[in-house]
């Protein structure tokens, strides 16, 4: 029951919070200079037609009554307004993209986790060895390094020089074969798309591996060095058995911590992937608004990333329950 309120407490504190990327990215957005519809109609557009566009979106009313009306529209109907670059619902577009962003931020993450966790074993197990310093020096490397220049070299080695994988595009595991070219089946389309993915995968998981690496790292030279752990050294207890089984789960809590808080640099990160690899995500999408002042596609991409870094951040919490029973969410207050 404690977990279960707990749960609800954090659904209500969501909501402000939400409310403030609303309020922010609806003023920032209309600070920007310049006119979207000039953007739209060119720098000499017809008076009327200039008119006619600000009326249907609203752009000709007074800044309050456009947030209270854009507010009022997310908050009750769930409706982000609509594209002036794209002349369709902002919803719309983003449901056609957010796949692609959520298939390859969660591919980074299963990326980042599945090297992360057992280098950062291996090197608290060796500590101040040649597999300890090659970890040290691969993890210094990988928070020190930006994801579109590792996008880059990846481009340049692995589809330039050696011609191994594609350079662009993304191909979605769940398309049908009849849309990939080449693809006869659905082995084909798996295929395809786990060599379309490796290389943005890797550039956009490479900091967050980093990170996690050296944190797990940290958390097991910690819990290696506690008092229960010596004292099955004492009675005999092999070093393996150990770290499986009295430190590694307790070692998880400040990992899933990280984990969490590493959301925001995937989001951002994921914008420069896409951009450099050419997939057509969210990423992709927010840089066209941007770039053709789509102010209410902007808002509406900025929301939808501020409501996926919440929700990361909620389920991080609640994890806290599965690693460490210790955790009572309240229940003593």
């Amino acid at each position: 029951m404690g977990l279960f309120r707990y749960t609800v407490r954090r659904l209500l504190q969501a909501i402000p919070v939400l409310l403030g990327i609303l309020t922010i990215t609806f003023l920032l957005t209309d600070a920007i200079p310049g006119d979207p519809v000039d953007i739209m109609l060119g720098p000499s557009p017809a008076q009327r037609v200039a008119e006619e566009i600000r009326a249907k979106y609203g752009l000709n009313r007074p800044l309050h009554v456009r947030y209270f009306n854009y507010v009022s529209d997310v908050v009750l109907h769930g409706d982000l307004g609509r594209s002036l670059y794209y002349k369709t619902p902002v919803s719309q577009k983003i449901l056609e993209r957010l796949p692609v962003t959520m298939l390859l931020m969660l591919s980074s993450f299963a990326f980042a986790l599945a090297t992360a966790i057992p280098l950062g074993v291996i090197s608290a197990k060796r500590r101040n060895k040649p597999t300890d310093h090659v970890s040290r020096v691969v993890a210094l490397i990988g928070v020190s390094t930006p994801s579109f220049w590792i996008g880059l070299m990846l481009i340049i080695v692995f589809a330039f020089h050696l011609g191994w994988l594609p350079a662009t595009g993304l191909i979605l595991p769940w398309a049908a074969p009849a849309s990939v070219e080449g693809a006869n089946s659905r082995v084909d389309v798996l295929v395809r798309s786990a060599r379309h993915l490796v290389m943005p995968m890797v550039s956009l998981g490479t900091l967050q591996m980093a990170a996690i690496m050296r944190i797990e790292r940290s958390s097991m030279l910690e819990v290696l060095s506690k008092e229960y752990v010596k004292l099955a050294r004492a009675y005999g207890v092999p070093e393996s058995t150990i770290v499986r089984k009295h430190a590694f789960h307790n070692a998880q809590l400040p990992v899933i911590t990280v984990v969490g808080l590493q959301l925001s640099s995937a989001i951002g990160g994921a914008v420069l992937t896409e951009t450099v690899f050419n997939i057509n995500g969210l990423g992709r999408l927010i840089i066209t608004a941007v770039n053709n002042q789509d102010i209410q596609l902007i808002m509406g991409t900025t929301f939808v990333f501020g409501l996926v870094f919440v929700i990361g951040v909620i389920v991080t919490d609640l994890s806290y329950a599965y690693i460490d029973p210790r955790v009572s969410y309240g229940e003593a207050e």
